[in-house]
C-alpha cells in the first residue's frame, strides 16, 4: 500500500503544472532563451508537418495489400525529413549538425507520435503539443518541462548560425 500511495504522488507531481515563477525560475536556471526557442519551435513544427505531409502510412483500412512501410522505411522516411528540414533552415543561413544521439532522440519520440499511432485525433494534436511545449507563457507540467528542456538543450547544442 505503501507503494501504491508513493506511485499516486509521484504521478500528481509530475502531472501538477508548475506555477508560473517556477517555469520562469526553471529557463533561467537553464539558460533557456526566448529566441531560440522560437526557433526551434519552427524547426520542430516544419520537421513534424513534414514526417506528417509525406508519410504515407499504415492505413490498413484503405489499402487492398494491407501491406505496411517496415520499420526500416519508417527510420529511412524519418531520417530524410530530418535533413530536409534541415536543409530548408540552411537555406536561411541556420545549420543544425544532429549526431547520432540526437538522431536516436528524434526517432524515438516520433515513431511513438506518429509511426505507432492509429489515432488521427492524436496525430492532429501533436502540432498542439509542439506549439504548446514552446510557449513560455504556457502552463507546463514537470513533465513538459523536461521535454522542453532535453530537445532545447539537443537542438541549441546543434545550431550553427553562418
Amino acid at each position: 500500500m505503501m507503494i501504491d500511495n508513493n506511485m499516486g504522488r509521484f504521478f500528481d507531481w509530475l502531472a501538477k503544472p508548475m506555477d508560473q515563477e517556477d517555469i520562469t525560475a526553471w529557463y533561467l536556471a537553464n539558460n533557456i532563451i526566448p529566441e531560440l526557442t522560437e526557433l526551434f519551435r519552427d524547426f520542430c513544427l516544419s520537421f513534424l508537418n513534414l514526417v506528417k505531409d509525406t508519410y504515407l502510412g499504415d492505413d490498413f483500412e484503405e489499402t487492398a495489400t494491407k501491406v505496411g512501410m517496415t520499420e526500416k522505411q519508417k527510420k529511412d522516411h524519418l531520417k530524410w525529413c530530418l535533413n530536409k528540414t534541415i536543409d530548408n533552415f540552411k537555406k536561411e543561413n541556420i545549420g543544425f549538425n544532429l549526431n547520432e544521439d540526437d538522431l536516436s532522440f528524434f526517432e524515438e519520440f516520433f515513431f511513438e507520435i506518429c509511426y505507432a499511432q492509429n489515432d488521427k485525433n492524436f496525430k492532429s494534436a501533436i502540432d498542439d503539443f509542439f506549439t504548446n511545449l514552446f510557449d513560455r507563457g504556457q502552463k507546463k507540467t514537470k513533465s513538459d518541462i523536461e521535454i522542453f528542456t532535453e530537445l532545447y538543450k539537443l537542438l541549441e547544442r546543434s545550431i550553427k548560425v553562418n
